[in-house]
């Protein structure tokens, strides 16, 4: 099965295997390799959201080179994956719940949009962007309580305390963090900056996928049948690696845009979850920090500069984990169609 994509000067066009929907996946198949590859590529990329933590709850700029050095000769190796086993085990159900909603989702919004009588192309990013609102929602439920253990996790280490660390309290696991953080908070101390993780992600995997999809077009649009080879139909088909470097560079676009556009709420986010209004108060008196006040201290400490602590590595971060994705991801739709052949 192919699909028309775009047109090069001499008017042939250039099929593309077609989009595997939610009918055409095997359920089971796609959620068991998708955690496996899912929780392999996260592992890959942990050290480098571990960077872009701490640089976010540092109270002064410290460059991201300078801080790897100093975890590797203070912490080691495994300073780098603290808080790891915590994050693994809610990326399971979270991943779960946002490949779901994200193809269930993509296939109604499609199929609508379709018979509304928008284009192709306006209806695929019209089912992309909604894809990512819906399935970036449906897995904050599951990922902010593990968010904000996990982090809590990733930013303690000898030295902290030197680098301008302020309002951190210590834990020796996961589980500690999760009884300390109930006996202190409640069930709302776990899901502390839910409200800004939804406006951070949600708004942020719309701008991600629907750029993604028009990126991806765009890309196409622009190398024309360079990189294709003729098929039986009088038109081009690209190969494998075509295939993949399109991917790349596509989503390497669209996270260039959704990490500038998002990552002041980021910053905000990841403050709200790690740190205390107020560290050496005693726990009666202790507030939780709020939006306005994460923010004062924010422009107090370095201005609107402050609030993009950590770009670099969220950026690299978010290229290298979209990259990834995006690859993993439509080798792993492959992988879990009902009918192979489709693909030969």
């Amino acid at each position: 099965m192919s699909v028309s994509m775009e047109e090069d000067g001499s008017g042939s066009k250039i099929h593309l295997p077609a989009d595997v929907n939610w009918e055409m996946l095997d359920k089971s198949k796609f959620f068991f390799l998708g955690a496996a590859l899912f929780s392999g590529v996260s592992g890959a990329l942990y050290p480098i959201v571990v960077l872009k933590t701490r640089q976010q709850v540092m109270s002064s700029q410290i460059p991201c080179l300078k801080m790897a050095g100093s975890m590797l000769r203070n912490e080691g190796y495994r300073g780098f994956y603290r808080g790891f086993g915590t994050s693994l085990t809610g990326t399971i159900p979270a991943r779960a719940l946002y490949m779901g909603a994200l193809e269930v989702t993509k296939s109604s919004v499609g199929t609508a949009t379709v018979q509304l009588g928008f284009s192709e192309a306006s209806s695929s990013t019209i089912a992309s962007a909604a894809a990512g609102l819906s399935a970036a929602m449906a897995a904050q439920l599951v990922w902010t309580p593990i968010d904000v253990v996990s982090q809590r996790l990733m930013v303690q280490g000898s030295g902290n305390s030197s680098c301008g660390v302020v309002g951190l309290k210590c834990y020796s696991g996961g589980i500690d963090a999760f009884r300390k953080i109930i006996r202190s908070d409640g069930l709302r101390g776990l899901y502390r900056g839910f409200g800004i993780s939804i406006l951070t992600y949600a708004p942020s995997n719309a701008v991600w996928w629907g750029s993604y999809t028009t990126a991806h077009r765009l890309v196409w649009g622009s190398i024309g049948c360079y990189c294709c080879k003729k098929d039986n139909e009088g038109g081009y088909k690209p190969d494998g690696k075509a295939m993949l470097a399109v991917q790349g560079v596509s989503a390497a676009m669209a996270s260039g845009v959704s990490a500038l556009v998002t990552m002041p709420l980021d910053t905000v986010k990841t403050r709200l979850q790690v740190l205390d209004d107020d560290c050496c108060s005693s726990s009666s008196s202790r507030r939780t920090p709020t939006v306005l006040q994460t923010v004062k201290n924010l422009l107090k400490e370095g201005g609107f500069s402050a609030c993009y602590r950590g770009l670099g590595p969220r950026w690299a971060s978010m290229s290298m984990s979209a990259i990834t994705m995006i690859t993993t991801y439509e080798f792993l739709k492959k992988l879990s169609t009902k009918n192979q052949e489709t693909f030969v």
